[in-house]
């Protein structure tokens, strides 16, 4: 997986031919030899801006600032201190740059996406202004003039060709620096963080020390920049720490390409060559430049260089995944790498001890507790809601827990940042696949090893001197069953090889204790079985805590499984302990007692019209298959349950429906007319009404104003059901009318919901979906809301998805029970209310 010498440096190749033809290219058009010098100074800053924008993720919108500093530092240095030489004021320039970038690196850099750009941008305003009305030092609107470019010996630097000839040679230099940083570790860690910045903390990498490192680098070489056209021009203008200049110096990146060093180059010759030929026949050239600079935007975000990937792409297509997939080499039952194994495999390697977590008023973890021994698989399972991913999320560091202990090896790591509870011993993988989809398989995992590397920050070195590193790589890769295919993207893999990927990451971490977030999620059979065994294989050296919605082979294969429900640990013992336990078995099927009285007269709809028709649908998020062939109807006046387990593709089927999610194949009939294609406006314009789960109210708008959003763009003249004005709805939530003029995110939790019940209602609503409207509700508001939906079935059929099924049977007319995406029973809801065992034959293990 190493590059070739001539690939390193055929960039430095091209630009050194490319800085000998200019000056001729340059006189056939009839331009001076000073455009030129123009152009080489413009590439090394818009190279240094690639830094940011294109390796790291970086946008600054005012990066100019550094440009100007860097111009008027060497300025005022060469004014006050040095005479006529340029050599001293360039460097002591590039310090100052160094420290000043630094210190606001510092403040903006603790803002992430918009915010840094907004940041970047408000400072280059600041500094023009500065730059324009501090007269006394940098010359105001006049500029700061008198510099000289001195000379080299008998060589006078303010001959054009010997100043070109300078500059060319620090620009290649400047080059030569810029590709040993980016085949540097330090530089590979930048495209991590361009990629995924999350994944890459928790991979061991302190993020904001490498965006700290790479702003103030990129700053130095732009200041540097700056400096060359300062003594290019013997003058340095406010013009330079202009907004403009700064947007034309991301333009310049953009149009060249962002992921390629010479990209910017290239796009700072068509810059200059654009300004100084289009200019003779109109002055409003930037306004043609504008234009170009939005078709790159749409039509090739690659830039001048990705035109020609397009094109070759075109000329050689990539092969088929499929093909490439069936490249891999699996060595099934292969021992855990031996640089993997722990340094210890023998008592307690995880304590959690009395954790507890908030958010806001709700308590997601309270008093949590579990221990997990070396070479054992211990499993976290529990209803939807139960606090899993959050109890996993305190262990790794993503939250900060806020009360109890959490113990790795003995030693304390609540608090700690998560990426040095990596370098403590502990990784993980997520619930999504969460990868750099940009990179290949190889670099994926090349990362992950290098962050435990001693040289992980060097920027000098090239990585592929480090054979150790290599060498690890490639045995994780054939230990993953990767071998052959190690060059596809991340993000180009089938959902099952990002899957292994995503666990390689983790284990390329080298962790003491391993955190599995639903690890076969989304799998089809063959590959759950492959991931399953390969758990099993590193468990027996690296103890792993699984949480996992497959309970039937997770309890297969675990030794000891702990159990939560409502944020609370419940119980740990043995698989078969837990199974054989009454108060798991009820937090998954419930107890077969009805909490309410309920109106449904069964078997009463089954001479309806049928409202909805859902067949054959399949849907996928990304490349994981969440439906597989699902198929339900629905009649007028019914309310239909959508049963299953955690990750079953509940919650999706609703998303389909409302057409939040699109599908892949399939037909969707509702009211006679195929809505499968439509955009989820028009769908609940149709009269289709879809309540989240979590509500999604609009939380800074009244209740009334939240209900007017709902009707706004909805039929109300009654032709497609019945008109649910506010007097109407105030018949099923007579609560509201005394909080219209409340703000949605001051409401309880309950009136919270019926706002967002009656606002999915407004308009002509026929078919109400339900995510979870229980969710997090006293037992009173629960009455409450299950009285409304139960006298709705008069007016609107509803679908609905809640884990409370003791609640959910007895409001359902019927039930369709779904598992990996697939529906695999249905019928009446009543037999699966008042017969437990049935109930526990069809939705237990």
């Amino acid at each position: 997986m190493t590059t070739s010498r001539a690939e390193k440096y055929q960039p430095l190749l091209l630009a050194g031919l490319a800085l000998i033809v200019l000056p001729f290219a340059l006189q056939a058009l009839g331009l001076s030899l000073n455009t030129g010098t123009m152009v080489v100074a413009l590439a090394v800053a818009a190279m240094a801006l690639n830094l940011c924008v294109g390796y790291t993720g970086l946008v600054s919108f005012g990066h100019g600032t550094w440009f100007g500093i860097g111009a008027y530092a060497a300025g005022l240095i060469q004014l006050h201190w040095f005479g006529g030489e340029i050599w001293l004021p360039l460097l002591l320039s590039t310090i100052v740059v160094a420290v000043l970038s630094a210190i606001v690196g510092v403040v903006i850099l603790r803002r992430r996406g918009v915010y840094f750009s907004l940041l970047t941008l408000a400072l280059v305003a600041l500094t023009y202004t500065t730059a324009f009305r501090w007269s006394n030092v940098t010359g105001g609107e006049d500029g700061l003039g008198g510099l000289k470019r001195g000379s080299i010996g008998p060589f006078s630097l303010d001959n054009a060709l010997n100043y070109y000839i300078v500059v060319a040679l620090l620009s290649l230099g400047a080059l030569y620096a810029l590709l040993r940083l980016v085949r540097s570790p330090f530089g590979h860690v930048l495209m991590a963080i361009r990629e995924n910045q999350l994944r890459a903390t928790f991979q061991g990498y302190p993020v904001e020390r490498y965006k700290l490192g790479v702003f103030v680098i990129s700053a130095v070489v732009t200041g540097f920049a700056g400096g060359l056209v300062a003594f290019q021009n013997y003058l340095v203008s406010a013009e330079a720490v202009s907004v403009a200049f700064s947007g034309e110096l991301l333009a310049i990146v953009v149009i060249g390409g962002m992921r390629n060093m010479l990209g910017p180059a290239l796009g700072a010759l068509c810059f200059i060559l654009f300004r100084e030929l289009f200019s003779i026949w109109t002055p409003n050239w930037l306004l043609w430049f504008g234009l170009i600079f939005i078709a790159f935007v749409l039509y090739s975000p690659g830039g001048l260089i990705g035109i020609w990937d397009t094109i070759s792409r075109r000329w050689r297509p990539a092969p088929e995944e499929s093909a490439a997939m069936s490249k891999r080499r699996i060595y099934e039952g292969l021992p855990l790498p031996d640089f993997l194994m722990p340094r210890s495999r023998t008592g307690k390697v995880l304590e959690v001890d009395g954790v507890s977590k908030s958010f806001g008023g709700i308590r997601a973890v309270s008093n949590a507790g579990l221990q997990i021994r070396a070479g054992e698989i211990h499993a976290l399972i529990g209803p939807n809601g139960a606090g899993k991913t959050t109890l996993f999320n305190l262990i790794s560091g993503l939250y900060p827990a806020d009360t109890g202990t959490i113990r790795l090896n003995g030693r304390e790591i609540q608090g700690v940042p998560s990426n040095l509870i990596c370098h403590s011993g502990l990784a993980r993988s997520f619930q999504i696949t969460n990868l750099f989809r940009g990179l290949s398989i190889y670099e994926n995992l090349r990362l992950s090893l290098q962050a435990r590397h001693a040289m992980r920050f060097n920027l000098w070195r090239d990585i592929d001197s480090y054979s150790d590193i290599h060498a690890e790589t490639a045995e994780l890769v054939k230990f993953l069953g990767l071998e052959g295919i190690e060059e596809i993207e991340g993000g180009e893999l089938s959902y099952g090889g990002q899957r292994l990927v995503d666990l390689g990451i983790a284990l390329g971490s080298k962790p003491q204790v391993l955190l599995l977030d639903e690890p076969l999620a989304g799998l089809a059979a063959a590959e759950r079985e492959r991931v399953s065994n390969l758990v099993k294989n590193i468990a027996a050296n690296i103890p792993v805590l699984i949480v996992e919605h497959d309970i039937d082979r997770v309890l297969g294969f675990s030794h000891q499984v702990t159990v939560m429900n409502q944020g609370e640990v419940l119980m740990t013992d043995t698989p078969d302990a837990v199974r054989a336990d009454r108060r798991v078995q009820e937090i998954y099927t419930g107890t077969g007692i009805p909490e309410v009285v309920h109106h449904r007269t069964d078997d009463a709809q089954q001479d309806a019209a049928r409202l909805l028709r859902f067949e054959g649908v399949n849907t996928f998020y990304g490349k994981s298959h969440i439906l597989h062939d699902a198929t339900l109807d629905v009649r007028e006046g019914e309310i239909v349950a959508l049963l299953g387990r955690n990750g079953a593709g509940k919650s999706t089927l609703l998303k389909t429906l409302a057409g939040l999610v699109p599908l892949a194949s399939g037909k969707i009939e509702y009211a006679g007319s195929d809505i499968a294609r439509l955009p989820a406006p028009d769908i609940a314009r149709r009269g289709i009404g879809y309540v989240p789960q979590g509500r999604g109210l609009f939380a800074g708008m009244t209740v009334r104003e939240n209900l007017s959003l709902g009707r706004l763009a909805r039929n109300t003249d009654g032709s497609h059901g019945v008109v649910w004005s506010e007097e109407k709805i105030f018949e099923y939530f007579p609560r509201l009318k005394e909080r219209m003029n409340v703000a949605a995110d001051y409401l309880s939790g309950g009136e919270q919901q019926m706002v967002a019940v009656a606002r999915a209602m407004s308009g002509n609503v026929k078919l109400l979906l339900l995510d979870e409207p229980f969710e997090g509700l006293a037992p009173a508001v629960v009455l409450e809301l299950f009285r409304v939906f139960d006298q709705l079935r008069r007016h609107v059929s509803i679908v609905i998805v809640e884990h409370n099924l003791d609640l959910v049977l007895a409001l359902a007319d019927r039930v369709f029970a779904l598992e990996r995406g697939a529906v695999f029973h249905q019928g009446p809801a009543a037999p699966l209310l008042t017969d437990l065992e049935y109930r526990k034959q069809i939705l237990w293990l």
